[in-house]
């Protein structure tokens, strides 16, 4: 379960297809639940699409070598719309993070790149500018709910991340017209 900088296997474009594979296939498998009387530890967001992991990440995804064999740490799951998970999964494994932060040599283009290889495997309508729009909606939220809870524990490494989040948010959206390009390495 790795972190950054990725290692060569979970960096892999092969990964990050099989991920939004595997996630979409959860998202399906979980579509037409019956929530009802269903508890969750964070709230949910809408529309209410399917049941998120919310948190799907390297140190979340079980690799055999360099095949994603499994996702584990549902603690966090919670009904929400199909994009929310896979924002935050683009966030992480594209990543769309600044550059100056996650330690990869990888430009704009080819992040762009990257971005395309996740939405092509999904199989559903999502385009990069719609989980890009997505990532910095979830950004936005999730340093909004670490602030709080980074004040209601007098947490400062908790503030840290609220600064890391906005800062990759306003990279993100500055970033949106070359990350959005369809065919931004051709």
């Amino acid at each position: 379960m790795p972190q950054y900088p990725l290692p060569d296997r979970v960096g892999a474009e092969e990964v990050l297809a099989a991920a939004a594979r595997r996630t979409a296939a959860l998202h399906d498998a979980a579509r037409g639940l019956d929530r009802s009387g269903a508890v969750w530890q964070p709230r949910g967001h809408e529309p209410a699409e399917v049941v998120c992991h919310n948190d799907l990440a390297p140190d979340t995804m079980v690799l055999d070598g360099g095949r994603l064999v499994g996702i584990i740490d549902w603690d966090t799951a919670s009904p929400g719309p199909r994009v929310w998970d896979l924002a935050y999964l683009a966030y992480r494994l594209v990543p769309l993070s600044h550059p100056d932060h996650d330690g990869l040599r990888l430009d704009r283009v080819a992040r762009a790149r990257r971005l395309r290889v996740l939405c092509d495997a999904l199989g559903h309508d999502l385009a990069p500018p719609e989980v890009l729009r997505g990532a910095v909606v979830r950004l936005e939220d999730l340093a909004a709910w670490t602030l709080a809870r980074a004040t209601a524990d007098d947490d400062d490494r908790l503030r840290g991340h609220v600064d890391l989040y906005r800062r990759d948010a306003r990279w993100i959206g500055a970033s949106c017209g070359v990350l959005a390009e369809d065919r931004a390495s051709d």
